[in-house]
């Protein structure tokens, strides 16, 4: 018997990510052979561009995509949903304090929250991409009671694909060979999604030996590493004086396609719910970990050996989401 098409919801789905992301989902990358039906929701300015992506998408005449809801009412985009991906937010403009910008996606957020409590299956798998990712995360789930909080994540699989790509580049040009960085495992991004991030390799394998001991440069695992994953994204900005649409989109289907379908034997990062967790973070807010997924679920890998060195960092990382936390939760009156 066929399955039932996945009714996939893109938020913000004209804009750059969007653009980039509907062509994966409807193409087979997320979910294989399964079809979809893409609802696409955008802001009502945005609207004759998001029927230029309709007309796209018919065109390129995609054999697992089943139909499409192009919408800017945000009932019709959320009803019946499986996944979300919440790419949509207010992007940080020229003399916006943090507490301005954490206030005004607050009030995004929980809209759609408030729509998934709503309108979405209970069963929704919810991914935020929209920054401030994380604490939107958070303030959609708490927005939406009736549906479990392990089904809100946030992205940061950029992140970890990003620094898998450097420790690939460090460690092939040491090799003198090239290595791809889908051979590099266990490599962990901790907390949020920002600049107190912490791109972890001290787990990280290379052909089933740590890349530490094949690196010997500690140095620049501590340092030069963990700051290029960090700023990673504004070079990107000064490069092509646009943001990394195509790396983000590439990202969102990864984290999607292994939280639905499974991780295999290396674990990823996502940012999840953190209650509960035996690593000392504060619980309550949607902070990034080791994870690995089966059976549509995630579970926090536990057990890793954290040192001084790492603890100061998932510590500084973990006081920033507590207080976006806080200023998001003020601004909403929660």
């Amino acid at each position: 018997m066929a399955q039932e098409p996945v009714k996939v919801l893109v938020t913000g789905a004209a804009g750059q990510i969007g653009y980039s992301l509907v062509c994966k989902i409807a193409n087979g990358e997320v979910f294989g052979d399964r079809k979809v039906i893409l609802h696409m929701l955008d802001i009502p300015v945005a609207e004759a561009a998001l029927n230029g992506v309709v007309l796209e998408l018919q065109d390129c005449a995609f054999p697992f995509l089943e139909d499409i809801v192009a919408t800017t009412d945000i009932e019709k985009a959320f009803t019946d949903i499986d996944v979300a991906l919440l790419v949509g937010s207010m992007p940080r403009r020229q003399g916006m304090e943090r507490k301005d910008l954490l206030a005004a996606n607050a009030g995004i957020f929980k809209q759609q929250g408030a729509a998934l409590d709503q309108f979405a299956k209970k069963t929704v798998k919810v991914l935020v991409v929209g920054n401030p990712a994380n604490t939107n995360a958070l303030v959609a789930s708490q927005c939406a009671p009736s549906i479990p909080k392990e089904n809100f994540t946030a992205l940061t699989r950029l992140d970890h694909n990003r620094a898998c790509a450097q420790i690939a580049l460090s460690l092939g040009e040491k090799k003198g060979t090239k290595i791809s960085a889908q051979e590099i495992k266990n490599v962990t991004i901790w907390g949020n999604h920002s600049s107190t991030q912490y791109p972890d390799a001290f787990n990280a394998v290379y052909n089933g030996e740590k890349v530490t001991s094949q690196l010997e440069n500690e140095a620049w695992l501590k340092n030069e590493f963990i700051t290029t994953v960090q700023k990673r994204g504004a070079a990107i900005i000064a490069a092509r004086k646009l943001s990394s649409a195509m790396s983000a989109a590439k990202a969102v289907c990864d984290h999607m396609r292994d939280w639905w379908n499974g991780t295999g034997d290396s674990w990823v990062s996502m940012a999840v719910w953190s209650a509960g967790n035996q690593y000392g973070v504060a619980d309550d807010v949607i902070y990034s970990f080791p994870c690995r997924c089966s059976n549509g679920k995630w579970e926090i890998v536990n057990g890793l050996n954290i040192d001084e060195f790492s603890r100061s960092k998932m510590d500084a990382t973990s006081k920033e989401l507590s207080e976006e936390r806080a200023e998001s939760f003020a601004a909403l009156g929660l």
